[in-house]
């Protein structure tokens, strides 16, 4: 389906998050609210890609829009199928970083407990690709000052797509109403829908 979007959270997150309700509430203005998927992922990696897989094939041929270990995500998924993907400061080989962090969790906007374990940071692991090298495939927006994750991590192993690298903002990737015609217009839709659209009240 043309200028359609899987959007994909991260870690802890949900579809609760500031970024989802935002392309939410834009998608809605645009009348175009079908085309868009925001699924609550499980906590597991494997049950996580199974709901995109099933989301991948409502759509048709989405735009992947991951934010941090959604990002992950998106990439495993972006060259598994040949899709296009959005990467909002995402994370790169995210099972080397959960030493310390095995055990309880509990997720930011649904206070959901769980358990990360072993098996989840081998499921990660499992999903780790190549560096993709299509630039017309792929765009990569950081913040320098991301509080969670390295940017420059992300600026070597994305350094052959389409990077957009802003100073400042934060892991949340301040700003990001305002780039959602950017969003739109790599997502294909088309421009003449949202030109008199005001991203700045959302």
């Amino acid at each position: 389906m043309s200028g359609s979007i899987l959007y994909i959270h991260g870690f802890n997150s949900s579809p609760l998050s500031k970024k989802a309700r935002q392309l939410e509430a834009v998608m809605q203005q645009l009348g175009l609210s079908e085309r868009l998927r925001v699924p609550a992922l499980h906590h597991h990696p494997r049950q996580a890609i199974a709901q995109l897989q099933g989301a991948i094939a409502e759509l048709g041929a989405p735009l992947l829009v991951g934010s941090s270990l959604g990002g992950y995500y998106a990439t495993y998924l972006a060259e598994r199928h040949g899709l296009k993907a959005l990467l909002i400061n995402p994370a790169v080989a995210p099972h080397r970083l959960f030493d310390g962090y095995l055990g309880t969790q509990r997720n930011l906007y649904t206070d959901e407990a769980w358990e990360l374990t072993h098996d989840h940071v081998q499921a990660l692991a499992e999903l780790e690709v190549p560096a993709p090298v299509d630039a017309n495939r792929y765009q990569v927006w950081l913040q320098t000052a991301d509080e969670t994750l390295d940017y420059r991590h992300a600026e070597r192993y994305y350094r052959a797509c389409a990077l957009r690298i802003q100073a400042g903002g934060d892991h949340s990737f301040q700003g990001f109403v305002e780039h959602l015609p950017a969003m739109l217009a790599f997502a294909g839709v088309a421009p003449s829908l949202y030109a008199a659209l005001d991203f700045s009240v959302l």
